[in-house]
């Protein structure tokens, strides 16, 4: 922590049940020199890594659908999502922790994964860094059905669709979330041999 404009910070735990949110107290100083206090709450939910599977030859990826219940209710009709592969690293490293979650969510068991980027995603709230990752998949790599962990509830169903059509549905709004807006972009913008 080398900010020298942040002082006296104080933690307060105010949930530990499925991960930790705590209330930070603490002084900031402003541009005239004055000292002022501020709270702020913070959700610790840990690091995750996220992919985009794509395939050059048959210009398609692997995108995932499942349900998010902090998007229903906050206005996502079926609360369901179409997303990139992507977990918590509970302890790996981002490229060992993508491998395994590919494998569990997907059924593709990948080794050359490239990382692109890293983000923080709701840096105003959560405390997650999000490792970003492509990586090219072939029909020969299928070693299962995926669709997530029994034991974690994830219940997603695998789907595989062209680049164009991923494309169209990012302009449509059928695809939401801001991990896979971002690595769709990446790979449109640094023409990985997918036709849109």
């Amino acid at each position: 922590m080398g900010n020298r404009k942040i002082r006296n910070i104080k933690r307060q735990l105010l949930s530990d049940n499925w991960y930790t949110l705590n209330k930070f107290t603490f002084e900031y100083q402003k541009e005239d020199g004055t000292w002022e206090t501020q709270h702020r709450e913070a959700y610790d939910r840990g690091n995750g890594a996220a992919i985009l599977l794509y395939n050059k030859r048959k210009s398609t990826v692997v995108l995932t659908r499942q349900f998010r219940m902090p998007t229903y209710v906050n206005g996502n009709e079926d609360g369901m999502m179409i997303e990139v592969c992507a977990g918590l690293l509970d302890g790996d490293n981002p490229e060992d922790c993508i491998r395994k979650e590919t494998e569990e969510e997907t059924g593709y068991r990948i080794d050359n994964v490239k990382r692109v980027f890293e983000t923080y995603t709701s840096p105003g709230s959560v405390t997650e860094i999000l490792y970003l990752f492509v990586g090219e998949y072939e029909d020969n790599m299928k070693v299962g059905e995926g669709g997530g962990a029994e034991h974690e509830t994830e219940n997603i169903e695998v789907l595989e669709i062209t680049f164009a059509k991923a494309l169209e549905m990012v302009k449509s709004g059928e695809i939401k979330d801001a991990k896979t807006i971002m690595l769709l972009q990446y790979a449109e913008i640094n023409k990985l041999g997918l036709r849109s």
